[in-house]
């Protein structure tokens, strides 16, 4: 897929950015202040950045209090962008490796830890870059970046959007009209991305494509959105 600038939504004030204008404008954005300022301050509350390693044009920013752990971060990203097949995952922070699995040892490393206890304030400071796996097999990498903190109160879900880009125009390699499906195997090379019509003829298959949708795993595994 070719690399292309891309903007994105703030989920307070709908204005539209791009990629870099978004990391200062939720600085400053009034909406999210006037949200922010209300309500009593009950703790620190995390600004991530996250973008696909080789993706970079899916991006989003997200917070979450001190207090949610890392597997709480994880089971969003998941929802959000990753989850096909229940792979394992892990965050490298620091040079320390922290695993999604559960039981001590069942890693790939005996000096991995597990991401449920492990709260992010404890680990994450302004700042601090980090990375994310999942599916160690057609691996999804991700790269996030502590942007800031603030004290304030968290509502509803531990981890919530701040803003997202918009998905990425991308013209079917056949005809150059939008595709809505690539071929999982054709991706690998760059190609693969075709329209409907184009789909219908596409030598690899029926059961090679999926959809195209707004997410760094597009096209990988059998991720489907």
């Amino acid at each position: 897929m070719p690399r292309q600038t891309s903007k994105g939504k703030c989920f307070f004030c709908n204005g539209e950015f791009s990629k870099s204008g978004m990391t200062r404008h939720l600085q400053t954005c009034k909406q999210r202040t006037a949200t922010a300022d209300s309500g009593r301050k009950t703790g620190s509350l995390l600004h991530i950045a996250v973008e696909g390693r080789y993706e970079p044009m899916y991006w989003m920013h997200l917070e979450a209090p001190a207090e949610a752990t890392l597997i709480e971060l994880d089971g969003f990203l998941r929802q959000t962008w990753l989850e096909c097949c229940g792979h394992l995952s892990a965050f490298d922070i620091g040079g320390t490796s922290y695993m999604s699995y559960t039981e001590p040892g069942f890693g790939f490393d005996m000096d991995d830890e597990s991401m449920h206890r492990i709260q992010l304030g404890d680990v994450l400071a302004p700042g601090e870059k980090f990375s994310h796996q999942y599916d160690f097999g057609t691996t999804t990498d991700l790269r996030l970046r502590t942007v800031s903190a603030r004290e304030g109160a968290a509502r509803g879900e531990p981890v919530k959007m701040l803003a997202r880009n918009e998905p990425p125009e991308i013209p079917c390699n056949e005809c150059g009209q939008p595709a809505i499906q690539v071929c999982s195997i054709c991706s690998w090379e760059g190609a693969g991305w075709l329209c409907a019509e184009c789909a219908q003829n596409h030598e690899c298959g029926e059961e090679m494509l999926l959809p195209v949708v707004n997410s760094p795993r597009v096209g990988m595994c059998a991720y489907t959105g």
